[in-house]
């Protein structure tokens, strides 16, 4: 079904606050519309809008047809327990609800008395169009070839599994399954590359660009928007403003740095020419009471002539005064372009470790049917070691053998001595559970005073609102920047990070590789992000594969 949908003027945000408004957006078959802005601007709002899951603030969306068959994948593969990998599926692709409303209606028909003035055989033709189309006639005999075809390999019947059993990578597969597997008229995308490796995000990207309806999707993967978006819609919520960008992501960031350029030449020419009219106006104010006191001084009392004068010079300056001022009333007020707030991050570094930081030996792992190994490696103090390989390869086992987190069953692993690790892991598991942040924060770090723990954190964005509020009531990203904010905090001569730049708005990853740039102890970095493998230095490059280690 070709389908299209439209919104005018659209307020959203939550509570008694507005995240944007006045809106516009047209989603034609075609379009690709990528949504960018940082956190907290509202783009995950926006897209439950567009699904129909929240109302609007204000504002319409219309989408024509308006049977056609919407899909919203948000951005975190919720995880219900006793969830099977085939009902998770049903779910995200919207058959399981096109099943329960066809079952529905069929047993309304047993009575055939409308309700709601809906005659039931209607309802129930109404209800199997809508199961048919989104492809639930035949999802159980698509979903075993799809899951095999992404490498999900879970027993006998993976489709079986349960959703709670599965790696991050995993999960993340299966979610794209699930979008491989929808047909969806218009489909509404949220951050849909975290934790899809590179053969994931390049299906991914075929998937997008081969759609035939409209795209609506939001995400910080810079590559992924640039290979794939025909327009972008920035939510700016420093400047309370939105805009479409035409042309792909790189033109976007082209037009925008000329456009703000531009803006801030227009004020700086309003600024500096309204400092001169009042500099003018506040001399010429000086000039007149000045000569006014000096006339008074030196006319004597009855020298009428010279009081006549003084009086029209005065009266002359006061004109010129009144008609500086008139110029500055007339001057076409530019508001001046509000800073952007940027994550100003460094990284805390401790004294020099030992000049081996992590050994392992013949060293192998094993965790049910997976193994890791045999693997023998070095790192050495100051190296920069970047780590790629797909979902389930044994990338994180790998990062925890160095660590000294998980001992081999056989060879052997070792960790160096004064060795300080910060680091940021997939699951972003150092900061959870139903304590407030600045609870948990100060746990963690409990050298630093309750004041310095809520600065520390305000600097990363995370205010009294979000201080407050239990850590597993905050979003991925804001647990990503409270994360970076305990590596500032302490002293780190060996940073690990596993998958950064998931839930990170695009300012902070770049703000990100600034603080790497300048970080001089060890790093490992596990990233399938392609820009930042291209940006951040790395001495040394290790693949993982089938439970492997290859030095390229």
């Amino acid at each position: 079904m070709t389908a299209s949908l439209v919104a005018r003027d659209l307020a959203g945000g939550y509570g008694h606050r507005t995240l944007f408004d006045g809106l516009d957006l047209t989603v034609a078959p075609g379009d690709v519309i990528g949504v960018v802005g940082a956190n907290g601007a509202g783009k995950s709002t926006l897209l439950r809008l567009l699904a129909g899951i929240d109302q609007p603030q204000g504002g319409t969306i219309t989408v024509s047809p308006s049977d056609a068959f919407v899909g919203w994948l948000p951005q975190e593969h919720e995880r219900v327990e006793g969830e099977t990998v085939a009902a998770y599926i049903a779910r995200r692709t919207g058959c399981a609800a096109a099943t329960r409303d066809m079952d529905a209606a069929a047993a309304a028909l047993a009575d055939p008395t409308p309700r709601d003035g809906i005659d039931p055989a209607d309802a129930y033709s109404t209800a199997l169009d809508r199961w048919l189309a989104s492809g639930a006639a035949d999802l159980d005999e698509r979903l075993p070839v799809v899951l095999a075809d992404l490498g999900l390999h879970l027993g006998d019947a993976p489709e079986d599994a349960l959703m709670t059993a599965l790696s991050g990578g995993q999960a993340a597969r299966v979610g794209l399954a699930a979008l491989l597997l929808s047909r969806f008229d218009i489909v509404l995308l949220d951050e849909p590359t975290n934790d899809l490796d590179l053969d994931g995000l390049e299906r991914l990207e075929a998937f997008v660009r081969g759609l035939r309806g409209g795209v609506v999707l939001v995400s910080h993967d810079r590559e992924f928007l640039a290979r794939c978006v025909t327009r972008v819609l920035e939510l700016d919520i420093a400047q309370g403003s939105n805009q479409v960008f035409g042309g792909g992501y790189e033109a976007y960031l082209e037009e925008r740095a000329t456009l703000r350029r531009h803006q801030r030449e227009k004020y700086d020419e309003f600024a500096d020419k309204k400092a001169d009219l009042v500099s003018r106006a506040r001399t010429q104010r000086e000039w007149s009471s000045q000569g006014v006191r000096n006339a008074m001084r030196k006319a004597p009392d009855n020298d009428k002539i010279r009081r006549k004068a003084a009086s029209e010079s005065s009266e002359k300056q006061a004109q010129k005064v009144r008609q500086m001022e008139s110029r500055i009333a007339r001057l076409d007020e530019v508001e001046e372009p509000r800073k952007e707030w940027q994550l100003q991050f460094t990284i805390g570094s401790a004294p020099r470790s030992s000049s081996v930081v992590s050994t392992l030996s013949g060293a192998v792992i094993r965790q049910g049917s997976f193994t890791l190994g045999p693997v023998s490696l070095q790192v050495n103090a100051g190296e920069r070691i970047g780590i790629t390989g797909p979902n389930g390869a044994g990338k994180t086992t790998l990062l925890r053998a160095l660590l000294g987190r998980r001992q081999p069953d056989q060879g052997t692993a070792s960790l160096g001595a004064s060795v300080q690790v910060g680091e940021i892991d997939q699951a972003r598991s150092l900061l959870t559970g139903s304590q407030p942040l600045a609870d948990a924060f100060e746990a963690l770090v409990p050298e630093m005073a309750s004041g310095e723990v809520r600065t520390l954190l305000a600097k990363f964005g995370l205010k009294a609102d979000h201080v407050t509020r239990p850590v597993d009531e905050l979003s991925p990203g804001e647990r990503t920047r409270a994360g970076l904010a305990l590596l500032q905090s302490r002293g780190v001569n060996l940073l690990v990070l596993d998958e950064p730049t998931n839930h990170l708005d695009l300012p902070a990853i770049e703000q990100l590789e600034e603080a790497l740039e300048s970080y001089e102890g060890t790093l490992l970095l596990v990233t399938h992000d392609r820009r930042m493998l291209d940006t951040v230095k790395t001495d040394r490059r290790w693949r993982v594969e089938a439970g492997q280690v290859t030095e390229l």
